[in-house]
């Protein structure tokens, strides 16, 4: 009779743990349609009197079509994209120790140790500027396009947010095969690697974010209330990397050639993004193209921070593309880290 009475107790709690967790469900879901269907709203009634009308057109029926891709997603996926969340938070702590030796192991060694992981972004910077200021003039083209900010500062400016989104996202892609001891572990939650390696990258940026600030002071664009965007912008591309790298280093343990053609595409991306050059250049029919990549809203947005003085939210479309762009990429990387999660300690 006592043992009845228990597993009678037991059934009814589960019973209670699963309707709170199906209402909880429920609620969070709705929250998410609601929250959709506002963002459609403002996209749809946002006009720019400025902006060419067919354009226009164009990005509010790619964001409609965005966001109802998201909504079906979320809505029919929400038990597998919720766990990946959960996870990260869960760990929160194991992620902060471990990337801080990710980041100390990286150069140890070494004589000159961690200063390695700041002389080579430096060099490029000081050669790209060298070739493309005082040797092409390319200053006078940003002139001509209305730039006046001095070459080396617009030049370092694009440079910081690519050389953090290259880095963060080779490493990221192979976080997996480097750790591939704790990918066997049973007990480890291996969905926190990728990001690891992310917040090891971080860490160089930081520095090179602040080399950043020097140089536009020793300009004259000294810090503003404009400057605390570049808060924002981080952790734009973190969360732009960590879409991506999701997807790639799950399906790098089954692929390995994908290693060489993300580091072919990031030489390609680099070319297609504004950074050497200024996207005035285009044509008005060229530039929407190149604005689907999300780097130019990353670049842009550190250009606007350090020395335009803009707000993100003037620019309403790109911020909403932007954000839509990443949260269904998130979607679809958690979807597919965790369908071949189960596979990859058979193949490592």
């Amino acid at each position: 009779m006592v043992e009845k009475t228990a597993k009678h107790k037991k059934n009814g709690n589960r019973g209670t743990k699963r309707r709170k967790g199906y209402s909880s469900k429920r609620t969070v879901i709705g929250v998410f349609y609601i929250l959709a269907v506002i963002l459609a709203a403002a996209v749809l009634l946002h006009h720019n009197p400025l902006a060419d009308q067919t354009t226009e057109m164009m990005k509010k029926v790619m964001a409609c079509l965005l966001i109802s891709f998201t909504c079906v997603i979320f809505g029919i996926f929400y038990d597998r994209l919720t766990v990946l969340p959960k996870e990260l938070y869960q760990s929160r702590r194991l992620i902060w120790k471990l990337a801080k030796n990710d980041f100390k192991k990286r150069y140890a060694g070494s004589y000159l140790g961690m200063v390695w992981a700041f002389v080579q972004p430096v060099v490029t910077v000081v050669m790209y500027w060298i070739v493309f200021d005082r040797v092409f003039n390319t200053r006078s083209q940003l002139v001509a396009g209305g730039i006046e900010v001095p070459y080396v500062l617009y030049l370092t400016a694009g440079l910081v947010p690519w050389f953090y989104f290259s880095e963060s996202l080779s490493n990221g892609t192979t976080a997996l095969l480097e750790y591939n001891y704790l990918v066997k572990k049973v007990v480890f939650k291996i969905s926190i690697l990728p990001i690891i390696k992310i917040i090891a990258a971080t860490f160089i940026h930081v520095f090179f974010v602040c080399v950043l600030l020097v140089i536009s002071v020793a300009y004259g664009y000294y810090p503003s209330i404009y400057t605390l965007q570049i808060f924002y912008y981080s952790f734009c591309e973190f969360m732009l990397v960590l879409a991506i790298s999701y997807v790639t280093c799950a399906v790098v343990v089954f692929f390995r050639d994908l290693q060489q053609i993300i580091s072919i595409a990031l030489q390609i991306g680099m070319w297609a993004t504004p950074i050497l050059w200024d996207i005035s250049v285009l044509t008005d029919q060229m530039k929407p193209f190149f604005k689907l990549n999300p780097m130019v809203y990353i670049v842009n947005g550190y250009r606007s921070a350090i020395y335009e003085q803009e707000w993100f939210f003037e620019h309403f479309y790109s911020s909403t593309y932007f954000w839509i762009f990443t949260v269904t990429l998130f979607c679809v990387g958690s979807l597919i880290f965790k369908r071949l999660k189960v596979h990859f300690a058979d193949v490592l």
